[in-house]
């Protein structure tokens, strides 16, 4: 259904490149000090270098697969909302008629009433969203420059317009006034929704059966949240995470201490051939390490953000479009003139939100 972000190798090194710059900085620093002011003592065997390097890796990729999984997950979750929403719209159309009522309604009466059943869902899916932008003390977004400035670059819909004003548009104003009295307003609104099919049952306008199927569609919604919910609010464990970030500064840190003397004993081998190119080799190590660096530095990085999957970043679920989708599948199948039907959110800088 969705294209997610082309995001560049450009924009990585965009993303990061204040670590970069300390990484050339620092090598370099490591590398005049060994070579010009012969601080031969700045000398770690390359040996335990390379072990914490394969520890290191081990962990970094261990972390970046469980974020994988909780972004996969999460796309998972709100694929299967975007099924059900489909069904909900259905099933609504179909059951909702005068075939068992005492007292009938109307056409544009009949009308109405799924009007506001799929209205109410579009406020669902509208509250849920915002819910999942909710900030967390442990989501990563805020605490790193270039992720404040990707965020600022970014128009979420979210920090646009507040859930208050969107509601509005989908609820009665009674309705809006007991949703944002509760602290978990998706739940009070698929309360409302039962509630509503319970009334159009005991009245006849939804068969009994129908009335448990539309109750079995209202209990997968739950399931759905409650699912998208756990992700939000279970954050990746913090020892893990922890331990990955801290070693990976610490390998970093070590790392010209171990390549550097490699690139000047290849040097002054290559100085009894090539004397020129053996006199500036050991210079190759700066890029040579800070890329080596950056790598490590790139792989956690990416991990760390890509733990909490809502947060509103560049690479997270682009739950405000998947929503924005459905409910133009559900007012079309509502055959609202398209002039009224709200667009589906623009792209941002080649990302979906």
């Amino acid at each position: 259904m969705l294209t997610k972000i082309r995001y560049s190798v450009k924009d990585m090194f965009l993303w990061s490149r204040g670590e970069t710059f300390i990484f050339l900085t620092y090598t370099g620093i490591i590398t005049y000090l060994y070579e010009v002011q012969e601080w031969s003592f700045l000398n770690v065997p390359w040996t335990p270098v390379a072990l914490i390097g394969t520890a290191v890796a081990f962990m970094v990729g261990f972390q970046n697969n469980a974020a994988y999984d909780r972004i996969w997950e999460a796309r998972k979750i709100w694929g299967a909302i975007v099924n059900t929403s489909r069904t909900w719209g259905m099933k609504i159309q179909d059951m909702l008629n005068n075939n068992h009522a005492v007292d009938p309604l109307s056409e544009q009466e009949l009308k109405e009433q799924k009007r506001i059943l799929i209205y109410r869902h579009i406020a669902w899916m509208t509250a849920l969203r915002y819910a999942m932008r909710e900030s967390r003390s442990w989501e990563a977004s805020h605490k790193s420059k270039s992720n404040r400035e990707w965020t600022k670059m970014l128009h979420i819909p979210e920090r646009i317009s507040t859930l208050e004003d969107n509601l509005l548009m989908y609820l009665s104003p009674e309705e809006k006034a007991y949703v944002m009295s509760k602290k978990n307003k998706q739940t009070a609104l698929l309360y409302l929704q039962s509630k509503h099919i319970r009334e159009l049952k005991d009245q006849g306008y939804i068969w009994e059966f129908a009335f448990l199927e539309l109750e079995n569609v209202l209990e997968e919604l739950f399931t759905h949240q409650g699912k998208s919910e756990r992700i939000k609010n279970f954050p990746y464990p913090r020892q893990y995470a922890t331990l990955a970030y801290y070693m990976v500064k610490l390998f970093v840190i070590l790392l010209p201490f171990g390549l550097v003397p490699e690139f000047a004993e290849i040097a002054n081998q290559i100085s009894f051939t090539h004397p020129v190119i053996g006199s500036y080799f050991i210079w190759l190590a700066i890029p040579f390490c800070a890329s080596v660096s950056w790598a490590f530095h790139i792989m956690e990085r990416m991990a760390r953000v890509g733990e909490n999957p809502f947060e509103g970043i560049v690479n997270d679920v682009p739950i405000s479009t998947i929503s924005r989708g459905i409910e133009i599948d559900l007012r079309q199948m509502l055959d609202e003139e398209e002039d009224i039907i709200p667009s589906q959110f623009p792209e941002d800088h080649n990302a979906q939100l």
